[in-house]
């Protein structure tokens, strides 16, 4: 059957003037058109699914009918083959390889390095000062993902550098994602800037393996796990370019996910005080006044509720799937070749499955609600084999941080600073001015 093209289609240019500028919003109303609508960015036409079953489908059902796509071939100069671009055997091996630093026992070994960033972030913090949170938000999983991930001076350098140019490096790179090919190689600013971010972030990780490498000791961080990493079946380790790759993916991903997840939050629970009134009862009654451990997290059932709603109102924008094989998505039989987009941002706020989706209301997770939702309506950390490895990571970390923060501290809007959302891959915010206000005095 004939697939409807999405509006405001421009010559040559196709549709990337409105996912640019109207990026959630136009994604958003997509669905009015049908379960797949054609979006052409530039010339390049791609299908953009807007179902929940045929999202599913994709990422699970016949995941092994797609391999990633052209927005993460806009990125390999950034994250090579890791994790987040790699697709069949060598995939599974990495993931194989990479999953015991995130097993339940490894996860809560963490937890003590998760509440220790967290009270040293605030420590110094002075009643009613005014503070950047998302700068705040954005050092607090620096310092969290640096102890786990490295634990040298070098490794803090490498850290410092992530949270200088990973930012860069996802807004430029968003752009040649909906720009024509022949953007990327035009000497533009932005062009020089996503290079020297690459170039910069690629040098100090491979400088710190090999010191790594020469001191052959196993320091039981996350990078000791990757250097020292066997295959079962083979015996072989991975070499210094797949370390290399796999630790910029995990730079990338664990900083940027729990620094917005935080910042939100705290932005959220300021303008909705009954719900931040109910998360301090919870966190009060769990902790007693002590410092959150790993075993904390499961009772911390309607702090999870906040983070799951922060989740779907802040997730990622857009992914993309290249069909490798021919298949049916609906009525419509794509050959190999044809690029998928799926955006999660589109499917939490979609009112056919989210009621009132632009309304914060952790309400809606309780109990078995969740459940409720078609396979695909929900997808903060992807889903299939693609789904992110370090999701119970980042789930114990912000239930963590939050428990910490907001058993001492209250985040209370600056009047006359209004907070504005900034796309990039996902939202940001503009700047997120707060006053820290003492819950006891």
């Amino acid at each position: 059957m004939p697939v409807p093209v999405a509006p405001g289609r421009w010559p040559l240019i196709g549709h990337t003037p409105a996912m640019l500028r109207r990026r959630f919003e136009f994604t958003s109303s997509l669905y009015a058109h049908g379960d797949v609508v054609r979006v052409h960015l530039g010339p390049m036409e791609t299908y953009f699914l807007t179902s929940p079953e045929l999202t599913h489908q994709v990422l699970v059902t016949d995941g092994g009918k797609f391999r990633k796509g052209a927005m993460f071939e806009k990125f390999r100069p950034f994250v090579g083959n890791g994790l987040a671009l790699s697709d069949g055997v060598h995939h599974l091996r990495q993931r194989r390889l990479m999953q015991p630093a995130f097993h339940h026992a490894a996860i809560a070994r963490y937890a003590g390095i998760m509440a220790g960033a967290a009270a040293e972030l605030v420590r110094p913090w002075k009643p009613d000062e005014v503070r950047e949170v998302d700068h705040d938000m954005q050092a607090l999983a620096v310092a969290t993902v640096g102890e786990a991930l490295f634990s040298t001076e070098l490794g803090k350098a490498a850290i410092e550098e992530a949270r200088r140019s990973i930012p860069v490096i996802l807004k430029y790179g968003m752009i040649r994602v909906l720009s024509p090919a022949f953007v990327e190689k035009l000497p533009l600013p932005a062009n020089r800037r996503f290079d020297g971010a690459v170039d910069r972030m690629r040098a100090i990780v491979e400088e710190l393996i090999d010191r790594r490498r020469a001191e052959q000791a196993d320091r039981s961080d996350l990078l000791s796990t990757l250097l020292l990493a066997r295959d079962a079946d083979t015996g072989e380790g991975m070499t210094d370019e797949q370390v290399r790759d796999e630790v910029i993916t995990l730079l990338t991903a664990g900083i940027e996910t729990s620094a917005l997840a935080l910042s939100w939050l705290f932005h959220e629970i300021a303008r909705h005080p009954e719900v931040e009134r109910k998360l301090h009862d919870e966190i009060d009654d769990v902790l007693g006044g002590r410092q959150a451990v790993a075993e904390d997290v499961p009772r911390l059932v309607y702090t999870r509720q906040v983070v799951d709603e922060v989740l779907r109102m802040y997730p990622l924008w857009i992914l993309m799937r290249r069909v490798t094989t021919e298949v049916e998505l609906g009525t419509v039989r794509l050959s190999p070749g044809t690029e998928v987009i799926i955006s999660p941002h589109a499917m939490h706020f979609d009112p056919r499955f989210h009621d009132h989706p632009g309304r914060f209301d952790p309400d809606r997770w309780a109990g078995g609600r969740a459940k409720e939702l078609p396979r695909g309506a929900y997808l903060p950390f992807g889903a299939g084999a693609h789904q992110c490895i370090g999701n119970s990571f980042a789930l114990t970390e912000i239930a963590i941080a939050v428990a910490t923060i907001a058993a001492k501290w209250r985040l209370v809007p600056v009047p006359g600073k209004p907070v504005r959302v900034k796309h990039t891959t996902t939202a940001y915010p503009s700047r997120l001015p707060m006053t820290v206000v003492p819950r006891f005095r």
